[in-house]
């Protein structure tokens, strides 16, 4: 990032009068805020002025460009195959990469994904796999390389070098109340996805309770940008818009999720959780010229599930980086201190279950960090025996909570009925699956369901 030199007050000046920033203006911005040559205060200014006057779509592509050449691109050419890579905003209960991931792989793609932790109400995708006892996120080259070719999936930790603007702007932004501007949310997501390498994104971006996204409007908005981005870069993408009032299946915390995961995978997966997993799979074959139809993609994902070969891919991942998956197997994963059952004082049927209020549940529990340096308890989380819609007795189990104390269980169990609401009919449920964005616009799911049959 070499550039020209200018005056970081001007720049501050001109976007906070509505003023368009050039390329070399950008690369000025974000050398300087690296090297330590403009304080933090001045980037933070103009994260504020970026948040009010916000930026055109091409000087949104001019930053995520920047921020991918701030450092190292991964370079996936040398690996057999189409190289995908799938990217959620984020959810309560979303174990769908560890779903998806396998299934794309067993179909013929490359899947090499970088998973960063999570700072939020619960685990990140590289949390819920450290459950699995000795599985490492940490690969040299030549051992990605050769997992790659053997296996054609790699999970691993993002690389310290692999786009450091960003991880320096998150973090000003986060503390400066500037993280939800439209383009600065897609610069951050579409950076690391491009620098990661892939030629095929699908995203699945979230909205609701249990989502950064508050409705479906604004997650098209989002959905759209990254898309746009994703081809200005030369990439295959897509998005789903998919909601996110209630959690996703059944699990929420670590292990929990890990456990849901390899049951959906041997065919016992929930309604939900199975279509949003076989629909994100399908998308990527789509995409990547191995369907030649959506329907076909969801067709060829299916089949992978239910004749064992995504279970066989997930189990034979997890061995490669070093996971022993015995328990997994077998029984005996889930080793909580203290289990509670979670049963409803009244019948009737489950009408909602806010995913916001889940989260922070789990989160107390400990499945969840507020510091990057927390420690996180694997074991710990909910359980739902029960989905939105369906009909409960008076005494029967909603949930099975997982915790370190019986204390803590009933603490966990008596917010759980709150976060709860029943009624005497059955619900009017939305579709999971709001409707997709692709290079021709947005889908709805009224055009979109037929192919997912």
């Amino acid at each position: 990032m070499a550039g020209h030199d200018f005056v970081m007050f001007d720049l501050i000046a001109k976007k906070r009068d509505g003023g368009e920033f050039d390329a070399a203006e950008i690369e000025f911005w974000l050398r300087g805020m690296l090297d330590g040559s403009i304080p933090d205060y001045q980037t933070t200014a103009l994260l504020m002025a970026i948040y009010f006057r916000g930026l055109s779509e091409h000087e949104t592509f001019l930053l995520t460009d920047a921020i991918v050449r701030s450092g190292e691109v991964l370079d996936l050419s040398g690996l057999p195959g189409c190289k995908a890579d799938k990217h959620s905003t984020g959810g309560v209960g979303d174990k769908t990469t560890l779903i998806a991931m396998p299934l794309a792989a067993a179909c013929g793609l490359t899947i090499v994904k970088m998973s960063g932790r999570s700072l939020g109400k619960t685990g990140g995708t590289a949390d819920k796999l450290e459950a699995v006892p000795g599985f490492r996120l940490t690969l040299s080259p030549k051992e990605l390389r050769r997992q790659a070719e053997a296996e054609r999936l790699v999970l691993m930790t993002q690389s310290n070098n692999l786009t450091p603007a960003d991880k320096r702007l998150y973090a000003l932004r986060d503390l400066t109340a500037t993280v939800d501007s439209l383009p600065l949310i897609a610069a951050s997501v579409m950076s690391k996805k491009i620098a990661a390498g892939a030629d095929v994104i699908v995203l699945d971006v979230k909205f609701g309770r249990g989502a950064f996204m508050p409705d479906a409007e604004s997650a098209v908005r989002l959905a759209e940008l990254m898309v746009k981005l994703g081809r200005q870069a030369g990439r295959q993408i897509a998005a789903l818009i998919t909601s996110m009032e209630a959690p996703l299946g059944r699990a929420v915390g670590n292990a929990l999720e890990v456990w849901e995961a390899a049951e959906t995978l041997k065919g016992h997966g929930v309604p939900d959780l199975r279509l949003l997993s076989l629909a994100l799979t399908g998308e990527q074959l789509y995409l990547s010229g191995l369907a030649a139809t959506r329907r076909d993609g969801f067709r060829l994902a299916g089949q992978a599930l239910d004749d064992g070969r995504g279970l066989d891919k997930f189990l034979r991942f997890l061995q490669a980086q070093g996971g022993d998956t015995a328990k997994l197997e077998q029984g005996g994963f889930l080793q909580a201190k203290t289990q509670l059952a979670v049963s409803v004082p009244r019948g009737g049927y489950l009408q909602a279950v806010d995913a916001a209020q889940v989260a922070g549940i789990v989160q107390h529990l400990g499945a969840g960090r507020l510091k990057l340096e927390d420690k996180i308890d694997y074991q710990v989380g909910v359980w739902f025996d029960k989905q939105r819609g369906d009909k409960i007795a008076a005494g029967e189990s909603l949930a099975h909570v997982y915790a370190e104390s019986e204390e803590q269980a009933k603490a966990a169990a008596e917010a759980l009925l709150a976060a709860c609401t029943f009624g005497d009919v059955p619900p009017e449920l939305p579709p999971l699956i709001y409707g997709a964005v692709t290079a021709a616009g947005f889908i709805p799911w009224a055009e979109l369901q037929q192919d997912y049959q």
